[in-house]
């Protein structure tokens, strides 16, 4: 099962090398890691999915405590959140293509953000499921390069994972 993890960290250099170190010597797999500052400077925000049973979670979460500039880990897993991740997929399009990616974009809530003489760039946001999709229906046009961000996540409502 794949867990999701809200992770507020003080925004220090090495905290995310001490991080992913910590999942590398322990032998847990990160599926997606996403970081970036909040709304404080001083405080950053990982959303780590990592895959395992609850055991498993329970020791990722044991062993993120023990690190120092861990300040709160939340699993929102099964809380309700909503979750993200964004997607630039560089596809070949020549003159005859061009409609077609164009439209599949469209279909998608995408936006064209580059057009070479041979190539489109694909921006998209949305769900995991969303995203895999537009992957597929691109794959016809020959994909040159694809980037994706992983999951960021945040829970839903008044609840919050930030320091107050």
């Amino acid at each position: 099962m794949l867990h999701t993890l809200a992770v507020l960290v003080e925004n220090n250099p090495g905290v995310l090398a001490r991080v992913a170190g910590l999942f590398s010597r322990r032998g847990f797999n990160i599926d997606s890691l996403a970081v970036g500052r909040t709304d404080n400077p001083a405080i950053s925000r990982m959303t780590i999915v990592v895959e395992g049973d609850e055991r498993t979670l329970e020791q990722v979460t044991k062993q993120l405590h023990k690190l120092v500039d861990v300040i709160k880990i939340n699993d929102i897993t099964k809380e309700p959140h909503v979750e993200r991740e964004l997607v630039l997929i560089k596809v070949q399009a020549d003159r005859a293509a061009r409609l077609e990616v164009m439209q599949i974009a469209g279909v998608f809530r995408a936006k064209i953000v580059d057009c070479g003489p041979k190539t489109l760039t694909v921006e998209a946001t949305g769900t995991e499921d969303k995203i895999n999709a537009l992957e597929e229906a691109l794959r016809p046009y020959t994909i040159k390069e694809l980037m994706r961000t992983g999951k960021i996540a945040m829970l839903r409502g008044a609840r919050y994972t930030t320091v107050k």
